[in-house]
């Protein structure tokens, strides 16, 4: 069942974020028919998880019989969406105008990496490069050391796929009631600069400093960090509010009067290093039993 039951998607295979677009769609319920390559061994692995409820067809993409096929199916479904790089749909006859002639309730997703014009839309592209352009790779890690990478979780499915699935929602939603399609267009550096809509407008009230480890979300605060235990592991704290600060230092004992003064960045130091020190001196399990009572 779901809330996209009677939803029916043409998803032309790729990996990564476009998959993952369809899986979300699936979970909530929508008919997912993945279209993939002949020869394209990735897009069938049994074993990936973004293949799940979805059921599966192979054409030949360069055979004008499978093509005219293809349009056949496209006229009958609901969302089509793809991750070619701009240009690749249109030259197969597949383009949007083409698709919405034949359909024009037809919700026609894309997704690329720095969308379907401009200077850079032809070039190739990975998450480290776009969300290195959107700044968020810069605002993550050590301030003494190279930013981090965290996987390709911006970049490719928040600010890819997961964004590319929101836009098909309203495209779906805009279809019911107008009876009119629609080109849902989503680029992953447009989509990762969005998650960090946030610190740049914290950085231009002034509450945000442009560099790692100096604001209380970038580990620069004691109260929203992680310590290493005498185990080796790694114990995650976030306690930002007030009555959660509380049990924080009552969980751990800490009577220092500094702590008293959450807020004050001079001393956020001072007070990691001794958080540190306390945690260090039990194993994990220790200080989860703690924290669980």
């Amino acid at each position: 069942m779901g809330p996209l039951k009677g939803v029916t998607v043409l998803e032309f295979s790729g990996i990564g974020p476009g998959p993952y677009c369809g899986m979300l769609l699936a979970d909530m319920g929508a008919d997912v028919i993945r279209l993939s390559r002949i020869g394209d061994k990735d897009s069938h692995n049994k074993f990936d998880i973004h293949n799940r409820s979805k059921r599966s067809i192979v054409a030949d993409l360069k055979n004008p019989d499978s093509i005219r096929e293809i349009l056949k199916l496209i006229s009958l479904v609901d969302v089509l969406f793809e991750g070619f790089r701009p240009g690749v749909m249109e030259k197969l006859g597949l383009g949007p105008d083409e698709c919405l002639k034949l359909n024009k309730a037809l919700v026609y997703g894309r997704m690329t990496g720095w969308g379907q014009d401009g200077p850079m839309s032809k070039k190739a592209g990975h998450d480290i490069n776009y969300i290195s352009l959107s700044g968020a790779l810069n605002a993550i890690g050590k301030k003494d050391s190279n930013p981090a990478i965290p996987l390709n979780l911006v970049g490719d499915y928040g600010g890819g796929g997961m964004m590319l699935a929101m836009g098909i929602l309203a495209g779906v939603i805009n279809s019911i009631k107008t009876g009119k399609g629609q080109v849902v267009d989503s680029a992953m550096i447009d989509g990762s600069l969005s998650l960090m809509s946030f610190f740049y407008s914290l950085k231009e009230m002034g509450y945000w400093k442009d560099e790692r480890e100096s604001n209380f979300l970038d580990g620069a605060s004691h109260f929203y960090n992680t310590y290493e235990c005498s185990d080796n592991k790694y114990l995650a704290v976030g306690a930002i509010e007030p009555k959660f600060y509380s049990i924080l230092l009552e969980k751990l004992k800490l009577d220092d009067p500094k702590f008293q003064d959450q807020m004050n960045k001079e001393i956020w130091g001072e007070l990691k290093d001794l958080i540190a020190q306390k945690i260090k001196s039990k194993p994990r399990n220790h200080w989860v039993n703690i924290f669980s009572d």
